[in-house]
């Protein structure tokens, strides 16, 4: 077994090619992304609803709406997770459909972000948000060839550059939300195997460019990430596998759920953003999949620049489903995961697990 590249993404290095992913709500704070970037991989805080569960933002008090209190609350999270790994490289990953998306990457990359994974939507607008901040490595996530396309060109003509890098995600293994839509979920022609070595190919022969293919979605072990780097990609983000380790920033309870699922419970659930989502079965989603009146259809936030909940009374309160299920609730939340969930046999920490990934 050959030894594992490092992955330069812009002006950084991480020693191995791991991201860690992206997970909303607080399931991916300081300690998990502090912990993987000291153990050599690229640790990633998510930004979205940071400040629900902050001493900046009470419901019934309104000290400070959620939307100032998600950028004080992110701002305490990149500090924490610096502090953690002073040398490593530590990002954030931010939803183009959150309606406080600019505010959080502005305010991530004043407080010394390494770089930006930008999803949820086309980030057509995100150099803007980063352009006196050059070093900040931009790195957008899509589904698709034809999704990097459309942001090259507009990237290109507005702002003069083009990603540092690209999350390909496969919508058929990833968690929580999914880039596609429900008909379309089973598609091969979105596996990894079809878009990673087309992608690949366009940023070569196209654009004549070695921007790095990032592979995600249904990662899980060292051969997971052989196949993915064979394929053409550079590098592998994980989530699901992370949520299983000490430093996981989720409630005990959260982790110890998926710790006892079993391959069958993952289930595709709707999501208020219109989308499919990729979670646990519990009694939460059982309600979901089945529309049932008794979901939670109070919008405490106006959190989302799409919404069915808010818009249409529809769905279910998203910010709050999945607060509840970091906070412990984990049958009334929503548990996010991918579709390899219920493969972990133990907890362990989060160096344990990038030793058992490298070695």
């Amino acid at each position: 077994m050959t030894t594992l590249p490092s992955l330069l993404i812009g002006k950084h290095i991480a020693r191995y090619p791991i991201i860690q992913g992206g997970m909303g709500i607080r399931i991916s704070g300081a300690n998990l992304a502090g912990a993987v970037a000291n153990a050599g991989g690229i640790g990633i805080v998510s930004a979205v609803g940071l400040g629900l569960n902050s001493p900046y933002f009470a419901i019934k008090q309104r000290k400070h709406q959620l939307f100032e209190a998600n950028r004080l609350a992110l701002i305490d999270e990149l500090q924490k997770a610096r502090q953690i790994s002073p040398n490593g490289v530590i990002g954030i990953n931010s939803m183009v459909v959150a309606r406080d998306n600019e505010t959080l990457v502005r305010t991530a990359v004043e407080h010394g972000v390494n770089l930006v994974i930008s999803g949820a939507g086309l980030p057509l607008h995100l150099p803007e948000y980063t352009e006196s901040y050059p070093d900040v490595a931009l790195v957008p996530i899509i589904s698709s060839t034809r999704a990097a396309k459309v942001i090259c060109r507009k990237w290109e003509r507005h702002y003069g550059r083009l990603p540092d890098a690209f999350v390909v995600e496969n919508p058929n293994t990833a968690g929580g939300h999914l880039g596609a839509k429900y008909q379309d979920l089973g598609n091969v022609a979105l596996n990894a195997e079809q878009v990673i070595p087309e992608l690949v190919e366009y940023l070569h022969s196209e654009l004549g460019t070695d921007i790095p293919v990032i592979a995600a979605g249904g990662v899980w072990n060292r051969a997971d990430i052989d196949r993915m780097l064979a394929l053409g990609a550079k590098g592998v983000q994980m989530g699901t596998r992370f949520i299983t380790t000490d430093e996981c920033d989720a409630d005990i309870r959260y982790k110890e759920f998926h710790l006892d699922a079993s391959p069958e419970d993952v289930v595709i659930v709707p999501s208020p953003v219109g989308m499919p989502g990729r979670a646990l079965k519990n009694t939460f989603v059982e309600k979901a999949i089945a529309h049932s009146p008794d979901l939670e259809k109070r919008c405490i936030a106006n959190c989302l620049e799409v919404c069915q909940c808010r818009d249409h009374q529809e769905t279910y309160c998203i910010i709050q489903a999945l607060d509840k299920a970091a906070r412990g609730d984990v049958e009334n939340g929503l548990v996010f995961a991918g579709s390899n969930a219920g493969r972990a046999e133990c907890m362990m920490s989060v160096a344990e697990l990038i030793g058992e990934l490298v070695s």
